[in-house]
Parts: C-alpha cells; structure tokens; sequence
C-alpha cells in the first residue's frame, strides 16, 4: 500500500510536520527533503483556522480578535518563523564577521525584541484596517508570507555548510519549476476558489501580498550575503506583516 502513494506525499507530511504542531493525520510517513514547497499549503491551512476564529470572536470586538488570532497564529507554527526574525534581526545588528554566530545565539538581544514588536505592531495595524475583511487577508498573507523562502532559497547561497539545520533545502532543491509548481498551483486555486464564492475583490487582491514576499528575501539576501534557516523564517514574518499592513492599506483607502 505504500508503495501505492505519491513521493510527494511524504514531503508534504514532512512539512506539515515542520512547519506546524498539528497532529499528522494518520498513515502518513513525514520525509524531509522537499518540504519548502508545500510550505504555503501548510500555511493555508494556519491562515484557514486564523480566520476562522476570527469570525468566532466577532461578537468581542477587535481588542480581543487581534491578539488571539495572532497567537493562534504563532502556536500553530510552533514560533518557528518568530524565533528566525529575532535572530536574524539580532545578526544583522552584529559586525559582518559575527553575525551568523550573533544569530547562533540562543539570547535574544535589543534587536531582535524590536523586530518582535514591530512585526506585531505591523500585523496589528493591518488588520486594525481590515476588519471584516481580515479573514480574506489572513489566508493570503499566510500562503504568501510561506512562497517568500522558496524565493531565497532559489536565488541566494546558503550561508552555513551544508549540514547545517535548514541545509537540506538547498540539498535537495530541484530548480524554479519543481519547487515553485505547488505553491503556484495553491494560489491560483485559491484565486479559482473565491472567485467562485464571489469573494470580490480578494480573488485578485489578495496577489498584491506578492510584492512583500518577493522583495523581502531579496533585502535580506543581499544584506547578509546570503541566507540561512533563520532568515527563512524571517522572510515569512516579515512578509506576513508587511502584506497584511499592505491589504489593510489598499482595502481601507480604496486603492484597489
């Protein structure tokens, strides 16, 4: 019966596994090889209950949406994306010559509290911004802010040896196509889906989440020389604030 089973299903197990605590549904065996490219599916699925709990908690209010959904948030990856923001934030502060063993460190420093803060204050005022439309928001952000290392890792060396901890990424990447086909495949599903729901206009707009996720691995890949599994996880945060800050912008002047 194995046999019978897709490879990639092994590496989508893999990355749920990775990148959330969900319990793995049963029968699957989790490989970790591939897994960078199903991470937007896994963040689909973190965006999904986010907005979720966000139409629960409507009758509250927003001073009680916000801070539980972002921590809903921030529970089901585990931190993992929040702990590489801190440490990236904290190498970058360092001299050149010790920045990677500056984000080795397992004390976070002044750097990386303030990029903690400013990413939550960010993803605040997005959503402040939203409102309503908050959960529409919440699922783009969540699958665009996990396209952002698929970025990094294509354009930019890998910045331990290659047996460091987010090694096996670059190890096993297989080029544009391969790695990006199923997040590409993701989002024009989800663009499919809410145009189908008459979701207008967050079929489309929710695209504009693209520009925070392609820019951001760029700065920070020419900043450090490079990238690391740390600054992986900092382009997703920072993607993630950043287009929220941007939906929540263009929805509430009209820009779009």
């Amino acid at each position: 019966m194995a046999r019978l089973r897709p490879s990639w299903l092994g590496d989508l197990a893999g990355a749920w596994v990775f990148y959330s605590v969900l319990p793995l549904p049963p029968g699957l065996s989790p490989r970790f090889e591939r897994i960078a490219r199903f991470a937007p599916w896994v963040g689909l699925v973190i965006g999904g209950l986010q907005a979720l709990l966000w139409r629960v908690l409507e009758p509250a209010g927003l001073l009680v949406q916000i801070p539980l959904v972002l921590a809903l948030g921030w529970s089901l990856s585990g931190g993992l994306h929040l702990d590489g923001l801190m440490d990236t934030a904290d190498g970058l502060a360092a001299p050149a010559e010790r920045r990677l063993a500056a984000m080795d460190d397992s004390r976070v420093g002044a750097s990386g509290v303030q990029a903690l803060l400013v990413a939550t204050l960010l993803q605040v005022a997005g959503l402040g911004l939203l409102q309503a439309q908050a959960p529409w928001a919440l699922l783009w952000a969540a699958v665009w802010g996990r396209v952002s290392p698929l970025l990094a890792m294509q354009t930019f060396p890998y910045l331990r040896d290659q047996q460091g901890t987010a090694g096996f990424h670059r190890r096993h990447w297989q080029g544009w196509l391969a790695e990006f086909s199923p997040a590409l495949l993701l989002v024009a599903g989800l663009s499919g889906l809410l145009l189908g729901l008459g979701a207008s206009p967050w079929w489309w707009l929710g695209w504009a989440c693209a520009l925070p996720a392609a820019l951001l691995p760029v700065r920070l890949g020419r900043r450090l020389g490079g990238h690391s599994g740390d600054s992986y996880g900092a382009c997703v945060e920072w993607s993630v604030s950043w287009g929220l800050l941007l939906l929540g912008l263009l929805w509430r002047l009209g820009l779009w």
